[in-house]
């Protein structure tokens, strides 16, 4: 019997979320819709020049694992904060949704990772974010019975940068594979897929990887090519699944020579698309590990999605099953 139906490994990022115009990111040398690496100085600066602003626990992976509880799943989360007030934060914030996190925490230094995050009216999400004690998690912080407990193992492509915590992730992957488990994870980001590229290929190739999540930009990053045809084609032949999303054209699901095109839902109006493909991820996985159809698991990843979009910030603050069932999708 398994323990877990996901487990998330990430970055423990406190998010800092306020709106603003396109002026104030050409004026501060943000790049819009990427995710800036940035030291402790320039957190600093913009934070002095955010207007109001709501901070939530994110990370990228822990939004996934705080999704996949509000679907009523059994996740568990491996993430390095301090013992600071973010820190406290976080772990209050992650344990509150119903996700398991034990990950010891630092004795106050670097401080807990925070993520400015600035929303145009778009709806575009540009995060700038100081990686503090993200960086320290590493392979002493591997719990193996959750790791072999787990259905399925999920990680952000984001912990590529930190160096020690791809031990971490390669420790937990051998422990779930010995185990007969399954490991996925998401490609995170257009320049984080141009960092490591050749490296996520391998994961995907050697059987590190099962499952990959992506957007149609990283997976087109990821193959090189302005085709999006081309880079799904490719795909199917390096991982056992693969779903990529599209945004208002839903997603595509590939396992082999099957396709399945799933719908987005329709929205009342898009707010901020921080935490969307988080979302998705946690509806496809919680349909996953829960033995639905991968049309169904598209569908669940779609609704998280929509759901999520129309609000400020990556936790939904709906209860997902609840949501889910309404639609019929449970």
């Amino acid at each position: 019997m398994s323990q877990y139906d996901v487990l998330c490994i990430g970055n423990a990022i406190v998010d800092i979320i306020a709106q603003c115009d396109e002026a104030f990111l050409a004026e501060n040398g943000i790049i819009k819709g990427a995710m800036n690496l940035i030291d402790m100085d320039r957190a600093g600066l913009l934070y002095s020049r955010m207007g109001p602003a709501i901070e939530a626990s994110g990370g990228s992976a822990g939004n996934t694992a705080a999704g996949v509880a509000s679907f009523g799943g059994r996740a568990a989360f491996f993430g390095k904060v301090s013992q600071d007030a973010l820190g406290d934060i976080y772990y209050h914030d992650i344990r509150a949704q119903g996700v398991s996190f034990d990950t010891q925490p630092l004795n106050g230094k670097p401080p807990t990772a925070r993520s400015m995050i600035f929303v145009t009216p778009d709806g575009e999400r540009s995060m700038n974010t100081y990686l503090g004690a993200c960086v320290e998690l590493g392979p002493e912080d591997v719990e193996a019975d959750k790791a072999r407990g787990a259905k399925v193992t999920y990680f952000e492509g984001y912990l590529w940068d930190p160096p020690r915590a791809k031990e971490a992730i390669r420790l937990t992957a051998s422990h779930a594979h010995a185990a007969g488990r399954e490991v996925s994870m998401t490609l995170s980001d257009p320049f984080c897929v141009d960092r490591y590229r050749g490296e996520f290929l391998d994961l995907m190739r050697s059987g590190t990887v099962d499952i990959v999540f992506a957007n149609s930009h990283e997976i087109r990053s990821l193959y090189q090519t302005a085709s999006f045809e081309a880079a799904l084609a490719a795909i199917r032949k390096d991982c056992k699944i693969a779903a990529v999303t599209r945004s208002e054209e839903g997603s595509v699901i590939v396992r082999g020579d099957e396709t399945f095109l799933i719908d987005a839902i329709g929205i009342e109006e898009l707010v901020d698309t921080t935490g969307a493909g988080d979302l998705y991820a946690a509806g496809f996985l919680h349909g996953y590990t829960t033995g639905r159809s991968l049309k169904e698991c598209g569908d669940l990843g779609s609704l998280a999605a929509g759901l999520v979009i129309q609000q400020i910030g990556p936790r939904p603050r709906q209860n997902l099953r609840q949501e889910a069932e309404k639609l019929g999708l449970m």
